[in-house]
């Protein structure tokens, strides 16, 4: 058997030896070092990535407290990087997504009961309302949970943290900045007919929907660049 705590580093092996519902305060470095065998130095780069991971949180007079992983906090600095330096494209990651969300659909459509089905009909009406106010407001983040929703009964850590993701990365392209509100409203359009699909289980029917409203995408204007993950 691979030994995975041969590949993290000594804080990261100690953080993961305790329960994810631990309490338990982590003690000060200078204790921690001479426990771990590293000098304070070492352990204070550690305790850094960490922190990039999204698994520790430092606050004065608390301490280090341990948090519950998240993936897809793990994933968003590596991308962040990647966008910027031009590593990697939106539209790659624009595809993966894409991909995922169409492979999953009918499968996640299935686990949906009646009061998320109603709380997607809640988020539609809330984009309309949006839409429609003077001035209008693009519902960015009703966007976000409407897509999340959908593929949360699944309980797939790995997809919900790509797909959420996905949402920093769109948010980085400046794909909701200056947008065209005839093509939002477009795009409200077949949300609404997705979940109408949804709740007559007509899930052929809904991921047809869902494929088309995707493409939707290559007839918008052109993106603003943001400059980092806010």
């Amino acid at each position: 058997m691979v030994d995975m705590n041969r590949k993290l580093s000594e804080f990261l092996t100690y953080l993961a030896s305790l329960p994810d519902d631990s309490n338990q305060r982590i003690p000060p470095l200078n204790v921690l070092s001479k426990q771990l065998g590293i000098s304070i130095a070492t352990l204070r780069e550690q305790l850094e990535e960490a922190r990039s991971l999204g698994i520790v949180e430092v606050k004065p007079k608390v301490g280090i407290r341990k948090l519950p992983y998240d993936f897809s906090a793990a994933l968003k600095p590596g991308l962040n990087y990647a966008l910027r330096s031009g590593c990697i494209s939106y539209e790659q990651f624009a595809d993966l997504r894409k991909h995922l969300e169409t492979v999953y659909f009918v499968e996640a459509a299935q686990t949906l009961n009646v009061q998320t089905i109603e709380r997607l009909e809640e988020l539609v009406q809330s984009a309309f309302l949006c839409i429609q106010k003077f001035p209008g407001k693009v519902p960015v983040k009703v966007h976000r949970e409407f897509h999340l929703l959908i593929y949360k009964h699944l309980n797939n850590q790995y997809l919900d943290g790509i797909l959420d993701a996905f949402w920093e990365v769109y948010h980085l392209s400046g794909l909701e900045v200056y947008p065209d509100f005839t093509y939002v409203e477009r795009v409200w359009q077949y949300h609404a007919r997705i979940v109408e699909q949804l709740r007559n289980r007509n899930y052929s029917a809904g991921l047809s929907l869902l494929i088309e409203h995707m493409d939707l995408v290559n007839q918008r204007e052109k993106p603003v660049q943001r400059l980092s993950f806010e």
